[in-house]
């Protein structure tokens, strides 16, 4: 992605072009150039929020007209007009905030191409890594202050350190555990009006400061009358109309970044985000979630998850057993120093952790971020925080199985079978961009399960861009404009988990974990009927 407002290609114009110089040139520009994509359709959606008004205008025409209807329609029609216009002030002042530290991003790193040009060579990196870590400290700021659904995006930025410059990554890595709390009155109102009890008759002990602070709750550690240390998650008040406001904000932006994305069932991904952040609010299904997942996750040697304490559990508040332990990321940069067999064993847990929830669960984590995961201080990977989950159907888990073993034996018909069956369609309806995602993501794995001794290690970052490009013509060629529900979710998963490996490249086996999945029933029931 680049900045085609200053680049203009000089043969034939492209909404590709963009994405395509951007893969080619990832490594010299450090990603300034996505960037300045994304921020310049950010500043268009700002743009046309003003049409947005026309919202307030229909509803209040519809009010109207409500008069021939009877006392009763106009009362109704007034109170939507009356939520209406409540919000819109809201909506214009959190758009224009965004919108703000958007422009001067921007700005910044527009002059930064003038500014580059006479530096000498010496200079020019260090004044570019500076540059980024303003800017990442700007959008840092307006995301606390912003909060609900926007911590996401700056979240899930920070997950991938693949891609973004590391002064991006280093700044954003607070959001995922770190983001500013409410105050422990809040907490208290909270706890105390979903069980109708002072807080005091509920904990014996309840420390104030919270262990961690994240874009929809925050948690606290606390103890229980028999003695059990619990950790209690307390949804910040509120925040359901709030994320509402910026599901519509979401909605806008992706209008307008959609041409400088590539061509993609937007609609679907839309749909996908708005419904797990909505998810997210509801702590009773969140403890479901975790239960199932929990118990499933028993025959994956290493990998634990919280019990729940169902009795002190609601839609607002979550309690679990206490596990003390590190945040991830923290436990694989110490490994990464000294000890590489370590590294290479604990993401090779992660690895099979979602593999066994994708191909034997009825649901997965959604949101393997590095603050949803620690290590604990016996050694063991610890997922937490299952609000953002995707329930996956034992027809898909079959028909992503079917994929991996048609790859695995270079079956394409096969596999281009399989994914039309699964919803996946491309413009034109031939499987050619769906197989070239598939050889791009599997093709590696399936040589190593071949020729185990001609294993090359990871690929070179310059591979990876080239692979991205040459994805890129073809998704241009042929864009797939439909892929089901559970996929945008898995490509969330596996993006995330992708971006850590290739950044710790440890020296672990994924074709054996992988050849042993696809050596045995699917279906646990299956296996134990037999």
């Amino acid at each position: 992605m680049t900045d085609h407002d200053s680049q203009k290609p000089q043969q034939h114009s492209s909404a590709w072009q963009p994405l395509t110089d951007f893969a080619s040139q990832r490594q010299q520009d450090s990603g300034l150039k996505a960037w300045l994509a994304v921020i310049n359709g950010s500043i268009k959606a700002i743009e046309n929020a003003a049409w947005q008004g026309r919202d307030l205008a229909d509803q209040a025409f519809r009010a109207c007209q409500a008069i021939g209807r009877g006392a009763n329609a106009v009362n109704e029609e007034m109170q939507l007009l009356a939520d209406e216009a409540r919000r819109w002030p809201a909506r214009l002042k959190r758009l224009s905030v965004t919108g703000w530290m958007l422009t001067k991003i921007l700005t910044s790193y527009r002059l930064w191409n003038t500014r580059s040009a006479f530096l000498p060579a010496s200079m020019r990196e260090k004044a570019l890594y500076a540059l980024h870590e303003r800017n990442a400290q700007r959008f840092l700021d307006t995301s606390q202050k912003q909060g609900g659904a926007f911590l996401k995006i700056g979240q899930l930025l920070s997950s991938r350190p693949d891609l973004l410059p590391q002064p991006w990554v280093d700044a954003l890595a607070i959001l995922q555990d770190q983001v500013s709390p409410i105050s422990f009155e809040e907490v208290r109102a909270v706890i105390e009006n979903d069980f109708g009890q002072p807080l005091e008759q509920l904990f014996t002990k309840f420390d104030p400061e919270p262990l961690a602070a994240a874009s929809i709750g925050q948690v606290h550690r606390a103890r229980l009358p028999d003695g059990t240390e619990v950790a209690v998650k307390v949804q910040r008040p509120g925040l359901e109309e709030l994320v509402e406001l910026d599901m519509a904000i979401l909605k806008v932006f992706v209008d307008a970044v959609k041409s400088a994305l590539p061509p993609m069932d937007t609609d679907t991904i839309v749909r996908e985000i708005q419904r797990t952040v909505r998810e997210e609010l509801d702590y009773e299904r969140e403890a479901r979630i975790l239960e199932s997942i929990g118990n499933q996750l028993n025959t994956v040697e290493g990998v634990t998850t919280p019990a729940l304490v169902p009795s002190l559990s609601t839609r607002h508040v979550l309690t679990t057993a206490f596990i003390s332990g590190r945040k991830l990321t923290v436990v694989l940069d110490e490994l990464a120093q000294d000890n590489p067999a370590a590294l290479g064993l604990i993401l090779h847990r992660l690895l099979d952790a979602w593999f066994s929830q994708v191909l034997h669960g009825g649901h997965f984590h959604a949101d393997p971020h590095p603050g949803n995961i620690m290590v604990s201080d016996q050694g063991e990977l610890v997922l937490l925080d299952f609000g953002c989950s995707q329930a996956i159907s034992r027809e898909a888990r079959h028909g992503y199985f079917r994929v991996l073993q048609a790859c695995v034996i270079n079956e394409p018909a096969v596999i281009a079978e399989t994914l039309d069956t699964l919803g996946f369609r491309t413009r034109s309806g031939r499987p050619d961009t769906l197989l070239a995602f598939v050889s791009a993501v599997l093709d590696q794995v399936r040589e190593a399960i071949i020729n185990p001794d001609q294993q090359e290690g990871w690929p070179t970052a310059e591979a990876m861009m080239q692979q991205v490009a040459d994805l890129l013509g073809q998704l241009e060629q042929d864009p797939v404009e439909s892929m089901p529900d559970d996929f945008i979710m898995l490509a969330r998963v596996f993006g995330t988990l992708g971006g850590l490996f290739l950044h710790y490249q440890p020296n672990i086996d994924i074709a054996g974990l992988m050849l042993g999945y696809l050596t045995r029933p699917i279906d646990p029931q299956q296996q134990v009927a037999a």
